[in-house]
């Protein structure tokens, strides 16, 4: 996770768990599920299901932005 100060938290997707918030289109979504998938010329994708509905899939490098937890 980024620790520069003023930036938002991020984590590589392949590094999302069920329960992580992630900023997506605009809308903070909950994590529901992972699981990982080959693409067609061999790269490793995380597909994230929402608990709010609907996939996404997301190459596994991917940056994606975090809320941070709430102590």
């Amino acid at each position: 996770m980024s620790k520069d100060a003023g930036a938002s938290p991020t984590k590589l997707a392949a590094l999302v768990a069920p329960g992580d918030r992630i900023g997506y289109e605009g809308v903070w979504r909950t994590v529901k599920a992972t699981t990982t998938d080959i693409g067609a010329m061999g790269g490793l994708f995380v597909r994230i299901t929402w608990e709010e509905g609907g996939t996404e899939r997301f190459r596994a490098g991917d940056e994606l932005v975090t809320e941070r937890a709430r102590a």
